[in-house]
């Protein structure tokens, strides 16, 4: 009797799952309808409107351009001399006042962007421009980030950057 109601269960079970079919598969972006802004996470949005990376900066960074941020908290470990030390606050300053500016744009843009869809008022012609804005303004934020490594990497010796590299983990 066991076994003939475990099989009855089990056949029930395939009939629903095969009735159900792939079209009522979960998709992965399920969990993100939810957000304010669809592309953006809070966590992108905090990152981005407190001037933050958000990995802009991984070709300079993975290919020894240390950036402000990580050079001005180990500026003792890499022994910065007292000019070093206020270059390296200046490019850190600049970056973070343009990224500051640039990261809200982008987000606004963002949220333009998402508003239209969830008002249903988006149009080909919206989409375009809402689109290019938000293009150029993340190529702004990247160009900010990867052009402050540039800058910390003219201010700091070969034996800084060798260190700053291993103190991060870079060593190859």
């Amino acid at each position: 009797m066991k076994s003939l109601l475990v099989s009855f269960t089990f056949a029930i079970l395939a009939t629903q799952a095969l009735a159900q079919g792939p079209h009522h598969a979960t998709s992965p972006y399920a969990q993100e309808a939810g957000r304010e802004i669809k592309s953006l996470s809070e966590t992108d949005v905090d990152e981005l409107t407190r001037g933050g990376g958000w990995g802009f900066a991984k070709a300079a960074e993975l290919n020894d351009y240390p950036g402000p941020s990580h050079v001005l908290q180990m500026k003792d470990r890499l022994g910065l001399r007292d000019d070093q030390l206020r270059e390296v606050q200046k490019a850190f300053d600049l970056m973070q006042a343009r990224a500051l500016e640039e990261g809200r744009t982008f987000v606004e843009t963002e949220r333009a962007l998402d508003n239209a869809f969830r008002n249903r008022t988006i149009t080909e012609s919206m989409l375009q421009d809402l689109i290019a804005k938000a293009e150029v303004s993340r190529s702004r934020l990247r160009f900010i980030h990867l052009a402050a490594h540039l800058e910390v990497t003219r201010v700091l010796g070969a034996d800084q950057i060798a260190a700053y590299g291993r103190h991060r983990g870079y060593s190859k």
